[in-house]
């Protein structure tokens, strides 16, 4: 085992993990590059393709659930398709003009304002925004246990 390796990976992981919440960070393809340096700097001694691919799939459920979580709750809270495509909107244009609150009140913003364009009653549309919320928290968290999972199959497969 490559100590220089593991370390790389480990920082690698810490700033996967932190990317999960900080929207300038592509949280799990950080982690699964950390594994990629690990197993380069090990000549791929200790880690087999499958463990890549298998890492790679968790990677994509992981970005998939990223916009699913949001999608879902929107819907779940009464959004329609123009609240989910305000969210989605509120998301970017978020992140553009305030950073990392705008990832945040964003997607909220732009629920409630694809809910007002559909004509939909405010109360409704604040729901929809509030929807978007639950999405986020809830995606973040399912994000953070999915990726420490990732973590901790590397441990296990390299020891």
């Amino acid at each position: 085992m490559s100590l220089l390796g593991l370390v790389l990976a480990c920082l690698f992981f810490a700033a996967g993990l932190a990317g999960t919440v900080v929207p300038a960070l592509p949280g799990a393809p950080l982690i699964w590059l950390g594994m990629l340096v690990y197993g380069l700097a090990t000549g791929f001694s200790t880690l087999e393709w499958g463990f890549y691919l298998g890492q790679a799939l968790a990677v994509a459920l992981v970005l998939a659930l990223d916009y699913l979580a949001g999608a879902w709750a929107v819907r779940r809270y009464g959004g329609s398709g123009y609240a989910i495509w305000g969210s989605v909107a509120g998301i970017i244009l978020g992140l553009i003009l305030f950073g990392a609150m705008g990832m945040v009140f964003g997607p909220l913003v732009g629920a409630v304002i694809g809910e007002l364009l559909a004509r939909k009653p405010l109360t409704q549309a604040i729901l929809a925004g509030w929807g978007s919320l639950v999405g986020l928290a809830g995606g973040t968290a399912i994000k953070l246990v999915l990726e420490i999972g990732m973590i901790i199959w590397f441990f296990s497969a390299i020891w």
